[in-house]
């Protein structure tokens, strides 16, 4: 997802100026999203960064364990659909799957290199994972300017000779926590096959209001009001 909207932003950028405003959170592929535009703008207390990558898979062996549960598989090869969360993790599963994520990271660390002209020295600080403030990425060059969409149209109109006049059309995605509904899908079914379907209820409940909450405007964000009220 967030490598095709590079490429997009990059296609966009030959025939229009492109600027990213990060108003909340622009970390791990939203930060590779916005590296795509032309000029990056963040706040000064939003987030940025969290360059890496990272693999999480659950392991439920010892909670099949203890309710008498034991999953079986036939496969072709030893690394077929592995890590998986039945049986414990194999070495060799652990080195395919971590040669994967140094892959990546490469990828990334290069993209972050090549778009934001770093030295080695603060290359090496911005992609250990952490994230900054924008005001601290300012000063690492991960962004270019701090500021909102009003900061934005002043660039496009200096720097571009874009009309300050010019229509703005706002596009708003689909409801929040949609991209994780397979996880929460997997884990209630889990415990439903489990004869534990209360709790199912409750995880799928109380992992809705979660998502909602994660969607944070920066390190000030310290409370969002519940829907409808």
């Amino acid at each position: 997802g967030s490598e095709q909207l590079f490429d997009a932003l990059r296609r966009l950028s030959e025939k229009k100026p492109v600027v990213a405003v990060v108003e909340g959170m622009a970390a791990s592929g939203a930060y590779i999203a916005a590296m795509g535009s032309d000029h990056i703008i963040a706040r000064r207390n939003s987030i940025v960064g969290s360059v890496g990558v990272i693999f999480q898979f659950p392991n439920v062996t010892d909670l099949l364990k203890s309710v008498g549960v034991t999953v079986e598989d036939i496969k072709s090869s030893p690394l077929k659909a592995s890590p998986n969360p039945y049986t414990p993790t194999t070495p060799e599963a652990r080195a395919a799957i971590n040669s994967l994520v140094m892959d990546s990271y490469g990828w990334f660390k290069g993209l972050v290199s090549e778009r934001r002209k770093l030295s080695d020295q603060k290359l090496d600080t911005v992609t250990d994972g952490r994230v900054f403030t924008g005001h601290q990425a300012l000063g690492l060059q991960l962004v270019d300017e701090l500021g909102d969409e009003r900061t934005a149209r002043e660039w496009l109109a200096r720097e571009k000779g874009v009309s300050r006049d010019l229509r703005v059309r706002t596009w708003r995605t689909s409801s929040v926590g949609d991209e994780f509904g397979w996880l929460k899908g997997s884990a209630t079914r889990l415990l439903d096959t489990l004869g534990l379907g209360p709790l199912a209820g409750l995880l799928s409940q109380l992992t809705g209001e979660a998502l909602e909450r994660a969607q944070l405007d920066g390190l000030l964000a310290l409370w969002h009001p519940r829907q409808g009220s």
